[in-house]
């Protein structure tokens, strides 16, 4: 996106990529549905970057949700609103986005390297690159660092650039894992009987650090480890923050959400003759394989005979999570450069000429879109301040 921005404006632009293709983890994004954004206001949607929501907003003002589904619509890909708001191009793949965009990038000039790693800086300031052929030196007018965070290392992103900044004197928070899955202990049985089975139609509840309790509806799933999904991943990094703090973080899952306890009371006292109570639990409730197992593996035995005590189990069972998984399963990571760090044009303060983008900013979103569309407004907010800088710095023309 910022090489877009400068290829505009008649500037000779080079992007170095250490893969041997471009785009690899926006095609990993599109691989279950190329969510590119999200249709709800403005002042719900800034809400989703939690304490980075200030320094977002005038990005997000900058390229819009809105700006974005035209820009996908002018590269040729119609777009459509699922019911959960999310925005998706109409064939929900993301290679024909990417192939659009760079035949039109390599049509406005922009030169790709591929297999290009970035080493720093070297005592004259010159850009060094491991390349097939040898070291590669080059010291452009500007530079955009757009280095991805820490998840999913074998696309690319793999944190090593931390590093090197550090070597400028630059600090970056550290990398953490977010929209991740989170470590319980399963016994054997259930981990072999249920890990990959997706857990629908359920509630959780959850109190965070501050003891404000947050509550959500929607699917998860259980793994052999113990819990991911979209929505473990809505609240991830209270999850995380709240590991961090305790030691642990204590999830409740309510297994009827329809349904109020008393309600549940009286489905249980219902006699149930010879039935077993798996049979009963199904007939009366609906609940069965999953649900019915994680309630043998997490209810006493001697409550299944209280009505009382199983009901206010289905309606919050409680889940102790451990553990993040490792930062490199992760969706998405946190921490990275600080804003602080940085002028309002995403400019390094201690690195004149030299910005950054993306990921590797410290600011965290969950799915939904709002982790590409950030990315993409944060790499238009760099592109317009290279610009800016080169036309003040390198008598540039606008």
């Amino acid at each position: 996106m910022a090489a877009e921005v400068l290829s505009t404006h008649n500037l000779t632009v080079h992007v170095y990529d250490a893969m041997p293709s471009v785009g690899r983890k926006f095609l990993m994004a599109g691989k279950g549905g190329m969510n590119i954004t999200h249709a709800e206001p403005a002042e719900q949607f800034i809400t989703r970057y939690g304490t980075r929501q200030a320094q977002l907003k005038p990005l997000l003002q900058a390229f819009s949700t809105t700006a974005l589904r035209e820009w996908v619509h002018n590269l040729g890909i119609d777009t459509f609103v699922g019911t959960s708001g999310r925005i998706f191009p109409v064939d929900m793949k993301a290679a024909p986005l990417l192939r659009a965009w760079l035949h039109r990038l390599r049509n406005t000039g922009v030169q790709f390297h591929m297999r290009h790693r970035w080493l720093g800086w070297d005592a004259q300031k010159n850009l060094r690159f491991e390349t097939p052929t040898g070291i590669l030196a080059t010291k452009p007018d500007t530079v955009i660092l757009a280095l991805g965070g820490g998840s999913w290392a074998k696309l690319g992103s793999d944190g090593q650039w931390i590093a090197l900044l550090l070597q400028q004197g630059i600090t970056a928070a550290p990398l953490k894992p977010a929209n991740c899955g989170f470590n319980t202990h399963w016994s054997d049985y259930f981990q072999t009987r249920f890990a990959g089975t997706p857990l629908k139609n359920i509630a959780i509840k959850f109190e965070d650090t501050r003891h404000i309790t947050h509550e959500k509806s929607g699917e998860l799933m259980i793994t052999a480890h113990g819990v991911e999904g979209s929505l473990i991943y809505a609240i991830s990094a209270l999850l995380r923050d709240k590991i961090e703090a305790d030691g642990h973080a204590l999830i409740h899952l309510d297994l009827a959400p329809n349904k109020a306890v008393a309600e549940i009371v009286r489905e249980l006292a219902h006699p149930r003759g010879s039935r077993s109570m798996a049979s009963h639990l199904q007939s009366r409730l609906n609940i069965k394989g999953i649900k019915s197992g994680l309630l043998r593996e997490l209810v006493p035995s001697d409550a299944f005979a209280d009505a009382v005590q199983l009901a206010n189990a289905i309606k919050s069972l409680p889940v102790k999570l451990t553990s993040t998984r490792p930062l490199d399963e992760s969706i998405s990571s946190a921490g990275g450069v600080q804003f602080e760090d940085l002028n309002n044009a995403l400019m390094l303060n201690r690195l004149p000429g030299v910005f950054c983008a993306g990921e590797m900013l410290d600011w965290e979103a969950p799915t939904g879109g709002y982790l590409l569309t950030a990315c993409l407004a944060s790499g238009y907010a760099a592109g317009k301040g290279a610009l800016a800088w080169l036309q003040k710095n390198s008598g540039i023309a606008s």
